[in-house]
């Protein structure tokens, strides 16, 4: 070996082992965990927080040490966008300015959307470093397990798996525990836990709320674009259940995970379409409706906050769905879109005589998003607020200057509140105004974590107080208090009950 080889060689073993001291190190009751640093940041990523068997509850995973400097696989699911899958999915990340025990940060425990069937946190709009960094706390991220693997109700069918309709939330409950257990080594306090989600994400949180297993892990809520009022009944989950094994055609809890997969294009036999997968009335873990007949008394002392997007059905059915709209087939078409019985014709009527500058697909657009996505964050905000629970709510009215025609869409908050508006699929953009509603999202959040309270009045049956998140956030009482009072006039089912 030349001398040059030799001092490189050296060289190279010297770097590395200034990068292995420079890296930094953890040491918690779930075992001493070794991570990465950047911008000043710590990230602990690809932690497994439990294991499971199929269709059953997770457990605990023994102490080990652990170089978590990736992510762990995503939940398997109909979607390829994230990859690798695997049903040993139950892993979580870490974000942490200083892994330093007595610092005691808030925390903020993030739960991806998907509904109930697909999703990762390994989408580059979840990495939590300048959340961390911004908000001086520490940011968790959880994956978990999804759609039939997570929540098809086998309990009344097959007495090998009891528990099974559940276990997404179950693995959820013991990701919290993790937290409980560990957070403060990585320098977070256990004893301030905010969950926050979007979409299927806050309706877990919901359902977390009502859930006794999860009394006690966390200690504030917020919901971005996602609720759960009524979860689905035994009886139409068993009924589910039974058209999802009939397209399977073979026992489900040995069937290669392929074909579990291929399954889920089966019809819903109460809903049409592909089939619904979440929680379940199991009279076990959840034993009523997280927020019917009224809030759950467990979870009203808990501070919430609830928001959802200006124009939440703009990523629902994007424009190019909608090319042969007419003002003659707009009944029809938002018919099924609302998944409320109300008369569409009349909708139609009202929103046209309401809003007259508005083309049949704007018109659309308001009336699914006031029925079908915003209508269950009233219910549940209305139920707090009868109950006298601590509660606030948002409005994210952002749109991107460069694409004005996309609106405020579902997913919108999502890079305001994470701070990454610069992911390559971010449709906040990133430019100066996206980057100042980021910020004043993500202060409100982290204020919210860390005060349990938001800078603006809690949301009351008299007032109904707003803020709206937008290049100049602002107050407002009961915005759009009329699409709100059109939609009270029949009662509000949950798809999937």
């Amino acid at each position: 070996m030349s001398g040059a080889e030799v001092a490189r060689r050296t060289v190279l073993a010297a770097s590395a082992a200034l990068l292995i001291a420079a890296a930094p190190h953890v040491e918690a009751k779930a075992g001493r965990f070794t991570g990465t640093r950047a911008g000043g940041i710590h990230g602990f990523r690809g932690i497994r927080y439990g294991c499971a068997a199929r269709f059953m509850p997770p457990v605990a995973e023994p102490a080990a040490t652990v170089r978590a400097t990736a992510y762990g696989p995503s939940a398997p699911q109909g979607s390829r966008r994230y990859q690798p899958q695997s049903e040993d999915c139950l892993f979580l990340n870490v974000w942490t300015p200083s892994p330093d025990g007595r610092a005691r940060r808030p925390v903020l425990l993030y739960i991806h959307g998907g509904a109930y069937s697909n999703g990762s946190v390994v989408d580059a709009m979840n990495d939590g470093a300048r959340l961390a960094a911004a908000g001086d706390c520490v940011v968790v991220t959880v994956n978990h397990r999804l759609n039939a693997f997570g929540y098809l109700y086998l309990a009344r069918l097959d007495p090998r798996v009891p528990d099974s309709g559940n276990t997404g939330q179950l693995d959820l409950i013991l990701a919290l525990q993790w937290v409980r257990d560990n957070i403060a080594g990585f320098g977070g306090d256990p004893g301030c836990v905010t969950v926050f989600g979007q979409s299927g994400g806050g309706a877990k949180i919901a359902t977390l709320m009502g859930t006794p297993a999860a009394k006690g892990l966390f200690h504030r809520a917020a919901t971005m674009s996602g609720q759960q009022v009524t979860v689905s009944g035994p009886l139409n989950a068993t009924k589910r259940a039974q058209a999802y094994l009939a397209k399977l055609g073979r026992d489900p809890v040995t069937a290669p995970v392929e074909a579990l997969i291929e399954a889920l294009s089966a019809t819903d036999p109460i809903l049409g379409g592909a089939t619904y997968f979440g929680p379940v009335l199991d009279m076990a873990h959840l034993t009523r409706h997280p927020f019917w007949p009224d809030a759950n008394p467990q979870s009203n002392a808990i501070p919430m906050l609830l928001g959802n997007t200006r124009d939440e059905a703009r990523a629902f059915l994007p424009a190019e769905r909608l090319a042969d709209l007419t003002w003659d087939n707009l009944p029809a078409r938002m018919a099924p879109e609302l998944r409320v019985d109300i008369h569409p014709e009349w909708v139609a009527a009202q929103f046209r005589a309401r809003y007259p500058a508005l083309s049949p697909r704007e018109i659309l657009w308001a009336a699914v998003t006031a029925g079908r996505s915003w209508r269950g964050q009233i219910e549940e905000a209305e139920a707090r607020a009868r109950a006298d629970a601590p509660t606030w709510v948002y409005q994210c009215d952002f749109t991107d200057p460069a694409r004005p025609e996309r609106g405020s869409p579902h997913t919108m908050d999502i890079p305001l509140v994470f701070g990454t508006t610069a992911a390559p699929d971010a449709p906040s953009g990133n430019g100066p105004s996206a980057r100042a509603a980021s910020d004043a999202m993500m202060a409100a959040f982290v204020a919210f974590a860390r005060t349990g309270t938001c800078a603006w009045l809690q949301y009351r049956e008299d007032r109904r107080t707003t803020m709206i998140f937008d290049t100049a956030p602002h107050v407002e009482d009961d915005p759009r208090a009329w699409e709100r009072q059109l939609f009270a006039r029949v009662p509000y089912v949950q798809p999937g009950t």
